[in-house]
């Protein structure tokens, strides 16, 4: 039976990713700071089968802690490390204290490229994948959120370059790129001040639920895909930005000009 770690588990499209690969029967380890909700979810997928998960309380951005976890893990053998824990930000760049730009770094880049590096033996052990739950965002800009797309642009590029390295051990790496999902990282966005951000997050596209979006990223897993872009939209959006930016810049400015009250 495959084994996968699945960070930010609790809630959204962690959660949503743990239920569709219980069901799928993979061997479960889930990591996730709200301890409570984390137990809570865990009892209620496994009943009474607890071989098949583990999960573990922590805040991936405390090092001390992430350390524990990887050497309680390094050893073992692991198929799948998902990295889908993440915060995001809405607010102008000029107004945003750098606090909030550090969180958010340490969040959605520092902690899985850290936990990677951290459990690399465990996935060459079991010639296992790394998938890394990107954005859209990382491949073009969105006002008010200069910060989280600096943090997926990072992302993007640390893992494409990790991609090529461990090649030859066996490892893969699927680069996920989501556009706007109904997952709590949207109603959490941080505000300039590093509190929740009080207006309504502007998007683009469909919304699309968690539970859509889990199942394709387990279904191009399963096919050893490298990369997906679920939401054509998006993607066109993308090609957009890199084959004619001044146009994108000025459709970009129409659709979230209030994002620059903010």
């Amino acid at each position: 039976m495959s084994t996968m770690l699945i960070t930010g588990a609790a809630s959204g499209l962690g959660w949503a990713l743990a239920r569709a690969a219980w069901q799928r029967g993979w061997r479960l380890i889930l990591v996730d700071r709200d301890g409570q909700a984390l137990a809570e979810r865990s009892a209620r997928l496994a009943g009474v089968d607890t071989e098949r998960l583990r999960h573990f309380a922590l805040d991936l951005t405390d090092a001390e802690a992430r350390d524990r976890l990887v050497a309680t893990l390094r050893d073992q053998r692991l198929d799948v490390l998902v990295n889908n824990a993440g915060i995001t930000r809405d607010s102008a760049a000029a107004r945003t204290e750098m606090a909030v730009f550090r969180q958010v770094m340490a969040v959605d880049w520092e902690a899985p490229v850290a936990l990677t590096l951290g459990l690399l033996p465990a996935l060459r052990a079991a010639r296992g994948t790394v998938v890394n739950i990107g954005s859209m965002a990382g491949w073009m800009p969105v006002l008010g959120r200069a910060g989280y797309c600096s943090a997926k642009a990072a992302l993007a590029q640390f893992f494409e370059v990790l991609r090529g390295e461990v090649a030859d051990d066996g490892i893969g790496v699927l680069m996920v790129y989501p556009s706007f999902l109904a997952t709590p990282i949207e109603r959490n966005a941080l505000g300039f001040d590093g509190r929740p951000a009080a207006h309504a997050r502007s998007s683009v596209g469909r919304v699309r639920d968690a539970d859509w979006m889990a199942a394709r990223i387990l279904d191009a897993l399963a096919a050893g895909r490298r990369r997906l872009f679920p939401d054509r939209f998006t993607l066109l959006a993308s090609l957009l930005w890199r084959l004619a930016p001044d146009l994108y810049h000025r459709l970009m400015r129409r659709r979230f000009a209030g994002e620059l009250d903010h």
